[in-house]
């Protein structure tokens, strides 16, 4: 199973785990799939993608498995495919992954989120590290990369729709997001790299987009600006952990791997 650049869903008691980074540094990806039954902690599984890929945007919708996007074998050129298979219950209904409409802008690290029998595909970016040439450890090397706010939508017409955008570009946020009264919060991520030093900078703000309006607003800021956070909802309390922040106040840049939990009390705008 890969160890990271995952694709996740779930469905309350079983976890998804779609293709993804196998190994450290900047190391290839599978096209390997699990699911794991948390009730029984048993691991199986599924049938292969039909191409490996980085981080894409995986969501439960409709009775079937949809893995859209991400990077490509390279690590840095973004897919736009678009499969789905049938499941239920941890199981797979059909042996072969079935080709949708591919999205319109590809890229990995992106939110997805069903909300009204609607799918959502927000933010991300196009282009990623590189492992180095001839380096034997596949040492990461940087390239060019856009981040973009971009948001499109899936409904039943099986066409995609492109929505506004984030008040900034934002990138690894995949399981950034909680649904809160048909709203979409989103916790963090990465924004467009220093102009000059083009180092990576952090986001701390958090964005609710309002699904009633189409409107996205900065409804807070984090303690401390961060990426790839674990965000949850509960009684009222907006909860986020892990992830890796930032350098400090004056300092976007990442640093330390982190494993603390904060909480807010949640108010969204109407």
């Amino acid at each position: 199973m890969a160890n990271s650049h995952l694709g996740v869903a779930t469905d309350g008691r079983n976890i998804y785990i779609m293709t993804g980074q196998y190994g450290p540094q900047c190391r290839g990806p599978t096209a390997n799939t699990f699911v794991l039954d948390t009730d029984t902690r048993k691991w199986e599984s599924l049938p292969p993608l039909p191409a490996p890929r980085y981080a894409p945007a995986t969501q439960l919708w409709k009775g079937r498995l949809h893995v859209i996007g991400g990077s490509k074998e390279n690590r840095h050129n973004p897919g736009i495919d678009h499969w789905s298979i049938a499941v239920a219950n941890g199981k797979a209904l059909e042996k072969q992954w079935r080709r949708e409409v591919p999205i319109p802008r590809g890229g990995p690290h992106r939110a997805c989120v069903v909300v009204d029998d609607r799918l959502y595909v927000i933010g991300g970016q196009e282009g990623d590290f590189m492992a180095k040439p001839g380096s034997p450890i596949f040492k990461c090397s940087r390239r060019f990369e856009v981040v973009y706010g971009d948001v499109y939508m899936l409904d039943e017409t099986m066409k995609w729709k492109g929505l506004p955008s984030m008040p900034k570009p934002d990138s690894h946020i995949e399981c950034s997001w909680v649904v809160v009264n048909n709203s979409i919060v989103i916790v963090g991520g990465t924004t467009e790299k220093h102009p000059v030093t083009k180092r990576m900078i952090l986001v701390g703000e958090v964005f609710q987009f309002n699904l009633n309006t189409l409107t996205w607003s900065v409804i807070g800021k984090m303690p401390y600006r961060a990426k790839t956070t674990l965000a949850g909802f509960w009684d009222g309390w907006l909860y986020f952990t892990s992830g890796q922040r930032d350098r400090g106040p004056d300092n976007p840049q990442p640093r330390k791997v982190v494993g603390d939990m904060w909480r807010t009390k949640l108010r969204l705008l109407h």
